[in-house]
């Protein structure tokens, strides 16, 4: 029986940093305001590039850092809520881009969990036999869906695109997940609503930019997603001091630290970059892994345990335990 395992990982960002102080310019905010609340300093903003560029430079480093081609690649997921269009997709065009021409390549929908669904559905592909190796990425331009005069929501978001490349193991890596969705919640943070506007409707408003109910979604991930991660680790019979990290959704640096006192475990536990980048939903989770494994905190093929948590609009949140 052929397992998953994460064999490379990689991020990009735009070259564009956007700081506190910059907002300051165009909004009524500064840095004491966003930086004590959020633990945000700076964030990338794309000049002129979609995401499907974004991913597609991760997609690029991810191959260059293995001994795969384009070619050898069975599949392509995307993560993503900010798609350059709904057709093709996010993954169909990093397909083009690479030349990946054997790849299926399809989108996945679930906001700042969206990477950690993307990830498990390949885990799936993988197991079932018809697959050897794919990319999984989570990619956002953020700036395109956000009010820049709500500084409610301007100053947590930026732009940022993180990936892995996923194959074949004869060992077991992905060792238990836990997936959740509560739409009856879900309009605690919505973005992109497209109103109906045929000549045969009642013509609705489009609400395209992202709104967010900020204290709903704080409780949330405090409350549901550290009790996910408590019955994962309980069913996994490991306690939390057995793992090695906890690489959760960045939206928040104080909800990092309730988070961990929560879970009964030191803080550096759960490595943080928000500071640098903001909220990138979906490409949140993978560029804080390849900043991890950048850093030197985690190795490829060390056996470190992890846990990948994603949460947010939807709302969704999943949880993967893990050796890396």
């Amino acid at each position: 029986m052929s397992y998953a395992k994460i064999s490379q990982v990689a991020h990009y960002v735009p070259d564009q940093v956007v700081t506190n102080n910059d907002l300051a310019q165009i909004m009524d905010t500064s840095d004491e305001w966003i930086s004590s609340r959020t633990g945000i300093k700076e964030r990338h903003i794309s000049h002129d590039q979609q995401t499907s560029a974004l991913a597609t430079e991760v997609a690029k480093k991810l191959l260059a850092q293995s001994s795969w081609q384009a070619s050898d690649l069975d599949f392509i997921l995307v993560a993503t809520i900010t798609p350059d269009s709904m057709m093709p997709s996010t993954a169909a065009r990093v397909q083009a881009n690479i030349g990946a021409s054997h790849a299926f390549a399809f989108d996945v929908t679930a906001a700042c969990s969206g990477f950690i669904f993307a990830l498990s559905t390949a885990e799936k592909l993988i197991l079932s036999g018809s697959c050897k190796r794919g990319l999984v990425i989570g990619a956002e331009v953020l700036s395109k869906v956000i009010d820049w005069q709500d500084r409610r929501t301007a100053v947590l978001f930026g732009d940022g695109a993180g990936g892995v490349l996923i194959e074949a193991s004869d060992q077991k890596h992905f060792l238990i997940e836990s997936l959740h969705t509560d739409g009856g919640r879900g309009q605690a943070l919505t973005s992109s609503y497209q109103g109906l506007a045929s000549p045969f409707s009642v013509e609705e408003d489009s609400h395209l930019s992202l709104e967010m109910d900020g204290r709903a979604v704080f409780d949330f991930a405090i409350r549901d997603v550290v009790a996910t991660i408590k019955e994962t680790l309980s069913e996994a019979d490991l306690s939390a001091e057995e793992l090695d990290y906890f690489l959760l959704h960045q939206a928040n640096d104080r909800m990092l630290d309730k988070m961990a006192r929560k879970l009964c475990v030191d803080r550096e536990k759960l490595p943080a970059n928000m500071m640098r980048y903001g909220n990138t939903s979906a490409a949140s989770v993978p560029i804080l892994l390849s900043e991890c494994i950048a850093e030197g905190k985690i190795t490829l093929g060390s056996g470190q345990k992890l846990v990948l948590a994603g949460f947010g609009g939807g709302l969704t949140w999943g949880i993967l335990l893990l050796t890396i």
